[in-house]
């Protein structure tokens, strides 16, 4: 590798990214693990050669920021020009999707609603919530209540019942 700073586990790119791709990429391919390590080793110097030579072309056009323009032109300076259309088509899909998030991001924001307004409203939802709540809570404890009353006096009527039946029977042995 091109590094010369001794720490090379800083200026490569994660195992388990590489090892997804290669499993997305050769799902029935059995890669062993120094094959593995290379390809990290390989992608790590791909991506520091066009970096190099993307910064070199941004400082020559006296900028600061290294844009995908830099990137593209890098690739071609380095005879990887059959590269760019994918590259392009990928920044596309990239810039698509950022375009997404930003509006996604933003929808809270168009509402014109202030945070603090917001945050109130959902406090005063989440009461309300509690509040139906407690009433659920105590309707059922009422209804349960009232088929407790209820079953006592069942159980009353059936005993009181029992107890006229029972005396019916002792009068009529009475009268035997």
């Amino acid at each position: 590798m091109a590094s010369s700073s001794g720490n090379d586990d800083d200026l490569t790119i994660p195992r388990a990214a590489i090892n997804k791709m290669i499993k997305e990429t050769l799902p029935n391919v059995r890669v062993a693990n120094d094959a593995r390590e290379l390809v990290v080793n390989c992608c790590t110097e791909f991506i520091h050669l066009i970096s190099s030579e993307a910064n070199e072309i941004c400082n020559k056009s006296d900028k600061k920021t290294i844009s995908p323009e830099h990137v593209i032109n890098a690739l071609e300076s380095l005879g990887f020009a059959s590269y760019i259309t994918e590259v392009k088509d990928v920044l596309q899909e990239c810039k698509t999707v950022a375009l997404k998030r930003r509006k996604a991001s933003s929808r809270l924001e168009n509402l014109g609603i202030p945070e603090e307004e917001l945050l109130r409203q959902q406090q005063e939802l989440f009461a309300k919530a509690r509040q139906q709540q407690a009433e659920l809570a105590q309707q059922e404890w009422l209804q349960m209540q009232q088929a407790a009353q209820q079953a006592q006096m069942a159980a009353a009527s059936a005993t009181a019942a029992q107890q006229a039946g029972s005396s019916q029977d002792e009068d009529e042995e009475d009268d035997i």
